[in-house]
């Protein structure tokens, strides 16, 4: 069977576009190999009528939704490679089985390295999180710490996070990363920068109540923002030919289209962690369905 368009990813940008090419009854392949980047997560926010759901329980839902529309499938499994034929696309799954699609849509996602610093996957997704939109109203008037080793995680996240909480300390790990003059103006708010190397983060059960230093007092903070390194979750992408954009992701017309004709993209694989929340990747998986949809009448009507 050739399938109209297969979905490569099955988070919430996957799902939207799922749904909407099932309601426009088209066949539909979409390939989970159930590793969400989110999967820390202890709740999800910002999403209207579901703000603070648990990740699983929304993907959940999201499939309890599209088994109402019979012409798309689910199929549990990674896909390794994916190639451009004639008029149609290939892929192949981690267990060597092959699926042919008229469209692919990369909802791929993506992945994040956290600075190296023993424990701090323990406090991830508890009390440190990356993005203050998601979380910075649980942390709202707690003594925070931010924790970066990039330039733009240091001076700008400082004042966005100021509005939940003006009690902040930066840490840039041992990294030397802000100018002088930028320190002076966040001394102007009250916002400490603590360039020591850190030794240690030190908390029960995800919930952090200090940090130490090598060479510095320790301080008690309970809570903050982490700046990541991100990677794309596959090289389906690049395997592919997709241009990229400013941020390093799959760049995209407003209705989802790559470079490579037949090739959509949406979701963090689009946006990398700019704009990274539910409600944005779920807009653009229906944004790239219709693009896809019309793509297919096109081919049809030519």
């Amino acid at each position: 069977m050739i399938f109209d368009c297969a979905i490569i990813g099955g988070g919430p940008a996957g799902l939207s576009a799922a749904l909407v090419l099932g309601r426009a009854r088209r066949h539909v392949v979409v390939f989970d190999d159930d590793k969400p980047r989110n999967a820390v997560t202890q709740h999800s926010h910002g999403f209207l009528t579901r703000d603070g759901v648990q990740p699983a329980e929304f993907r959940a839902l999201g499939r309890q939704d599209i088994a109402a529309y019979p012409s798309v499938a689910f199929h549990a499994a990674r896909i390794e490679s994916a190639r451009k034929l004639e008029t149609t696309f290939e892929v192949v799954t981690d267990s060597g089985e092959i699926f042919e699609s008229r469209t692919l849509l990369l909802t791929t996602g993506i992945q994040e390295t956290l600075p190296a610093i023993d424990g701090i996957y323990d406090y991830y997704g508890k009390s440190l999180f990356n993005c203050p939109y998601c979380d910075g109203w649980e942390l709202r008037d707690q003594p925070l710490v931010i924790i970066t080793e990039q330039e733009m995680g240091a001076s700008h996240v400082p004042q966005l996070l100021y509005n939940w909480s003006q009690d902040i300390v930066v840490c840039t790990n041992g990294h030397h990363i802000l100018k002088e003059e930028q320190k002076l103006f966040f001394e102007k708010y009250g916002i400490q920068v603590v360039e020591e190397k850190i030794a240690a983060l030190v908390g029960q059960s995800g919930q952090l109540e200090r940090i130490e230093f090598v060479n510095h007092p320790g301080i008690e903070r309970t809570g903050g923002i982490v700046g990541v390194q991100w990677r794309h979750a596959t090289t389906l992408g690049q395997d592919l030919g997709c241009a990229t954009n400013a941020m390093g992701g799959i760049a995209v017309d407003e209705q989802g289209r790559t470079n490579i004709k037949g090739v959509y993209a949406a979701g963090d694989t689009v946006t990398i962690l700019m704009q990274a929340q539910v409600l944005l990747a779920s807009a653009s998986g229906s944004k790239a369905a219709f693009g896809i949809t019309n793509e297919l009448i096109s081919s049809y009507f030519a």
